[in-house]
């Protein structure tokens, strides 16, 4: 697949994962949910996903294996976690994202990680 393509899948399922994460996930609030903004904050996760999920996996690969590759949901949980702290960054997307509680964070990794699982089988 081009890398284009592939890159506008990602978002795009990064988009679709963080609004349903917001519709059923009591405690994951998205304070902006217009297109443009969820636009742009898939795009800057799927630019964590690219630039932190190997040196988290590679950090934590003996947890990774000793759970049998349930260390990943630890993986995603952190990036999710360091998401908003970095959307915090950006001035007109401060705030957007607020995780309020610890199982928040982790139904949203578990709908995260299973529509990026999808996006990847599908390619």
């Amino acid at each position: 697949m081009h890398w284009f393509a592939r890159l506008i899948l990602v978002v795009c399922g990064n988009v679709l994962a963080l609004w349903l994460s917001n519709r059923y996930v009591p405690g994951f609030v998205l304070n902006q949910p217009y297109w443009v903004n969820l636009l742009i904050i898939g795009l800057i996760l799927a630019l964590l996903n690219f630039l932190l999920k190997p040196l988290l996996t590679l950090v934590l690969g003996p947890v990774i294996v000793l759970t049998l590759g349930l260390g990943l949901i630890v993986v995603n949980a952190l990036i999710l976690w360091l998401f908003p702290l970095v959307l915090n960054h950006i001035d007109f997307l401060r705030g957007s994202i607020i995780i309020q509680t610890i199982p928040a964070l982790f139904l949203a990794t578990l709908i995260v990680s299973a529509i990026n699982l999808l996006i990847h089988l599908a390619e």
